[in-house]
């Protein structure tokens, strides 16, 4: 996400459109991304909300209380960064109109490329809003929360709730591939060997996916661990893999955070954008993370849009690689350390 959209999001305050919070006022901030520094004439006590692991460490260092996913109520003012999932936006205004006190305002605001206006007019179909500023290729938009919130929150929910895909599976909307299994993961699925055994991960796990294939075909997979910077997936990957006793949840920024363990072998789909533009720079520090955490002879399994250049890392880091098939827009590599 750009500097832009939490620009926008505090004009109001800054031009004057919307009063300063009180000293004392308690403040929620749910989507703060990790470039967030504490706003001139804010008062101190703001609480944020970020599932999104290298954005919630950075909050953490910057000094600011921080959860995963919102907690508590009783705020006088919520604020919310939108960004380009509609369903996930629309869970956040009705996080954050649920846990504001009665008659407290709730500033919200996004990039026009992301849907922000479609996002207004959504809310104001359930909720009035008092009124709308575009600034910084955004706009933003803030309202009141009623004493009676029940049936606008209910609205607001309404087609958001996990959905089962493929007849065995959960995900909901701003996870990646929340409406059908990701067309990669089944390529990938599909070059699996039989023989996995010991001990596996699932890197940038998703909701669980690759991991339950792994569980299901591969009977001599002693334990596999699930490694997810988005804390809702790894959420529902919980609910994907309740009958793998052996599987394990982490909560982690690979990139940045050591594994602790070594394994016989590892699968993933690792992303390669953060924002619209691909950074292939994203699947490197992935690889990385893979051949750290393997243990000699254990084996690489992943997947990856064609176009992008992963074999110059798999060269340099693997004793071994090959490509194992090409389907559509996607690769699949094996390598062995």
């Amino acid at each position: 996400m750009t500097a832009e959209p939490l620009k926008t999001l505090f004009h109001p305050f800054a031009c004057g459109a919307v009063d300063l919070p009180a000293p004392t006022a308690r403040v929620l901030f749910v989507g703060a991304p990790g470039s967030f520094r504490h706003p001139k004439d804010f008062p101190p006590a703001i609480d944020c909300v970020q599932g999104f692991r290298p954005d919630f460490l950075a909050l953490q260092r910057a000094g600011f209380s921080v959860s995963p996913v919102p907690e508590g109520s009783g705020y006088d003012l919520a604020l919310v960064l939108a960004g380009r999932h509609r369903g996930l936006n629309e869970m956040r205004v009705a996080e954050a109109l649920e846990r504001t006190v009665p008659g407290g305002l709730v500033v919200v605001a996004g990039a026009r490329a992301d849907g922000i206006g479609g996002l207004a007019t959504r809310v104001s179909g359930v909720l009035p809003v008092e009124d709308r500023l575009p600034k910084y290729h955004g706009t933003a938009f803030w309202l009141r929360r009623p004493v009676d919130v029940a049936g606008i929150v209910a609205a607001l929910r309404a087609g958001n709730e996990r959905k089962t895909i493929d007849g065995r599976f959960v995900a909901a909307p701003g996870m990646f591939s929340h409406e059908a299994i990701d067309a990669g993961s089944r390529l990938l699925v599909r070059s699996l060997p039989a023989d996995l055994a010991g001990s596996v991960a699932d890197f940038c796990a998703g909701w669980g996916y690759l991991a339950a294939e792994v569980a299901r075909r591969c009977p001599a997979v002693a334990r596999i661990d699930l490694y997810e910077a988005d804390y809702e997936s790894l959420e529902a990957a919980k609910a994907n893999l309740a009958d793998f006793a052996a599987a394990r949840f982490f909560w982690q920024d690979l990139a940045n955070e050591p594994v602790p363990d070594r394994y016989d072998a590892i699968v993933m789909n690792p992303p390669f954008h953060r924002g619209r533009a691909a950074e292939p720079g994203i699947g490197r520090d992935m690889i990385r993370s893979a051949a750290a955490a393997l243990r000699r002879g254990g084996r690489l399994f992943m997947v990856a849009n064609r176009e992008l250049p992963y074999e110059a890392t798999l060269g340099d880091l693997f004793a071994d690689w090959r490509e194992t098939g090409r389907e559509g827009g996607f690769k699949t590599f094996a390598a062995t350390r």
